[in-house]
């Protein structure tokens, strides 16, 4: 079952699509051109304006409080924005109270331990917004079309990533885990926007067009991840992205929500400024 979430807010604003827990995902199902909630661009570039800056006022109480952190996981095909929402998200952001990390084909060193290994030492710190481009998932998505290892050890992951994320969540780190949702067609076009562009070439990897002919494959395994790995502490938030400022606004929205519930408060203090003189 599919529902608008996130938590609070006027239920007539856009929201980012939740999976039910224990409800299967099936992407066809869900609208990549969605703007449900909005009425256009100028209003969602508006709003978006507004939710960074509230986003930036809790983010320097989190950091003040310096008890729990976020861990923002985006996933998506490729193109799908990971880097254009995380330029457009989270550019109010004080970087100091920002971690990012974009994972690649591990390394031989990575490869010779648990898949989780290198996840493990970039798990943000207390205080921080920690944020994931690509991310453990990996392991259950490109290592599953590929065949990187057999289907028993990517099949087993999927209890080994809730159970991680569980432990993330009980010790005071709160999981957003985004799938930017775009359609083969969307994917066609900004690929080609990519080649029609000098300023982006260095983006174009013709590798991209061999992974592109197992679209059908990458979507099942991306179902499975969106069904099995959608808990109640680690809910999985599926943002219908062939509009950008669309995309930017649902996610932009969920982190606002998400902070709002965790209320950040900075931490009491025994000063009293009224007796202090600076000469």
């Amino acid at each position: 079952m599919l529902q608008r979430g996130p938590v609070g807010g006027d239920e007539d604003m856009a929201k980012a699509i939740q999976v039910k827990p224990g409800s299967k995902v099936k992407l066809k199902e869900i609208d990549p051109d969605s703007t449900e909630g909005v009425k256009n661009r100028d209003e969602a570039e508006k709003q978006l304006e507004k939710d960074r800056k509230r986003m930036a006022e809790l983010q320097e109480r989190l950091y003040a409080e310096n008890r729990r952190s976020i861990l923002i996981v985006l996933q998506a095909m490729d193109t799908g924005g990971k880097d254009g929402t995380i330029k457009n998200v989270l550019s109010g952001l004080n970087p100091s109270g920002c971690e990012i990390t974009a994972f690649k084909a591990p390394s031989e060193e990575e490869r010779d331990h648990d898949f989780l290994w290198r996840i493990y030492g970039r798990v943000p710190r207390r205080g921080n917004i920690g944020l994931f481009n690509r991310s453990h998932y990996e392991d259950v998505l490109i290592v599953r079309v590929h065949n990187f290892v057999p289907k028993a050890e990517w099949e087993a992951r999927y209890d080994i990533i809730n159970n991680f994320e569980e432990i993330l969540s009980d010790t005071g780190t709160k999981l957003l885990k985004f799938f930017l949702h775009i359609s083969k067609d969307e994917q066609k076009l900004r690929l080609e926007e990519r080649l029609k562009d000098p300023g982006k070439h260095w983006k174009f990897d013709t590798g991209d067009i061999k992974e592109r002919e197992r679209w059908e494959d990458y979507q099942e395994a991306y179902e499975a991840a969106l069904t099995r790995c959608n808990t109640k502490h680690a809910p999985w938030h599926i943002i219908p992205a062939n509009k950008k400022w669309y995309r930017n606004l649902l996610v932009a929205r969920t982190i606002v929500d998400a902070l709002e519930e965790m209320d950040p408060q900075c931490p009491k203090s025994s000063l009293d400024p009224t007796a202090i003189v600076i000469k």
